[in-house]
């Protein structure tokens, strides 16, 4: 039926949640227990941000991670962030 089903993930740690192709620009996903962590997915959207001191029109994107700190320190999670925007950023970095 295309549908998951709480079994289909039961033993994962990790859960990408995708709520871009609804025009959801950022939200805060609720880990699923037992699991460790969860990344929420906004939409790309067309933003005015600075560009060496000017203004420009960039595609961005909101990425939010929620850690159960027991299992995950807070700085790793950040440096986590970190790399996955760079990569989402620059993809060739993957090839290397």
């Amino acid at each position: 039926d295309g549908k998951l089903r709480p079994q289909d993930i039961s033993d994962g740690t990790f859960t990408i949640s995708n709520l871009g192709m609804y025009n959801v620009d950022a939200f805060n996903a609720i880990i699923n227990q037992p699991q460790a962590a969860i990344l929420a997915v906004g939409r790309i959207s067309e933003r005015v941000v600075p560009v060496h001191s000017q203004p420009a029109v960039q595609p961005m994107m909101v990425l939010t991670l929620s850690c159960d700190h027991r299992a995950v320190d807070g700085v790793r999670g950040a440096q986590f962030l970190d790399t996955v925007a760079t990569l989402i950023e620059e993809p060739l970095g993957l090839l290397g």
